[in-house]
């Protein structure tokens, strides 16, 4: 992959944009780049040439600006926000913004009606940070708003529109965008000659390669009682592992618990018996796309659920003991 374009016409400005770090090596040789993108800390890790993976990591970062340029829901000349703005008229789009929208709208056909990326009016009526629950009546005329099957993307003469069905629907492909684009780094820095490297968004991580040593890369399974502490670990590599988990955005009110991961027909919080669920996938999309609707399900239908998915390599549950169950 050479380039990294956007369909958006202005350059918004993006949260600590010039802000990042470059580690190493250390003694075993590991180099580490650090920097803020879509809310989230990335950290690229990889055993290589210093001045190539320098060279790698700074495109990788030039292409992850170029991406939230494109696709977040708050920078006002994003394709997304464009799009939610036109109240129904077919929106230009980047040729990536219609490849992700395509592949989202697939993850909410297999969801069991669990992942929708027309969610954005009922999420954004939620602030988990300050605990506040929507009025009731805002939440339901939100809903009423909410149908994936109302979006449409299709190549023109010129390029790639999109296009709402509902003038007042509103996408928001945070759940399944950083899963695409982690995707999209793996590609290119293996393009640039790295053999041995990890990509982490947030929790999101594709491995490739093996340590020096020949050891995999491993990751932790979130103890749900306590953010400092793991449950377990699973080696991965040449694949992607993702973890969605009810603790990672919530709050408790009058003793429920109150998580956001919503259920698109009541706009509340999902009704789940699994705290959080780890997908292992050869694709970071396949492994976002599917977290998130087995978290969703729980545990005994997630299992179910992963079993008759191929690209599920594998599901890891926790329930709120801290108890892992693998489908």
């Amino acid at each position: 992959m050479d380039t990294f374009e956007t369909g958006a016409p202005k350059r918004d400005a993006i949260p600590l944009e010039h802000e990042h770090e470059t580690h190493g090596p250390n003694d075993a040789g590991m180099m580490t780049h650090r920097f803020y993108a879509f809310n989230t800390v990335v950290t690229l890790q990889a055993y290589a040439d210093p001045d190539r993976c320098r060279t790698a990591f700074e495109e990788a970062r030039a292409a992850c600006r170029s991406f939230e340029r494109s696709l977040s829901r708050t920078l006002p000349h994003s394709d997304i926000a464009r799009l939610n703005a036109a109240e129904g008229v077919p929106t230009p789009i980047g040729a990536e913004t219609a490849q992700l929208l395509s592949e989202a709208l697939r993850y909410c056909a297999d969801s069991e009606g669990r992942f929708d990326i027309t969610m954005g009016a009922a999420v954004r009526l939620w602030n988990f940070h300050k605990g506040v629950i929507p009025d009731q009546i805002a939440l339901e005329e939100a809903l009423s708003h909410v149908s994936w099957r109302g979006v449409h993307v299709r190549q023109t003469d010129d390029g790639w529109e999109a296009r709402l069905d509902d003038p007042q629907a509103a996408v928001d492909v945070g759940g399944i965008a950083k899963g695409w684009i982690a995707d999209r780094l793996a590609e290119l820095l293996t393009s640039r000659g790295l053999e041995s490297f990890i990509v982490n968004l947030g929790g999101n991580v594709v491995a490739h390669g093996r340590k020096p040593d020949g050891s995999p890369w491993r990751i932790g399974l979130q103890d749900p009682r306590d953010k400092h502490a793991l449950v377990g670990a699973i080696a991965i590599g040449e694949a992607s592992a993702v973890t969605s988990g009810v603790y990672e955005r919530c709050f408790t009110r009058n003793g429920a618990l109150y998580h956001h991961i919503l259920d698109p027909e009541t706009g509340y919080p999902a009704q789940t018996d699994a705290a959080g669920v780890t997908v292992l996938a050869r694709r970071s999309i396949d492994a976002e796309g599917y977290s998130t609707t087995l978290l969703a399900l729980g545990i005994e239908r997630g299992c179910v659920f992963a079993r008759q998915h191929p690209a599920i390599l594998a599901a890891y549950f926790v329930n709120a003991e801290g108890r892992v169950i693998e489908a």
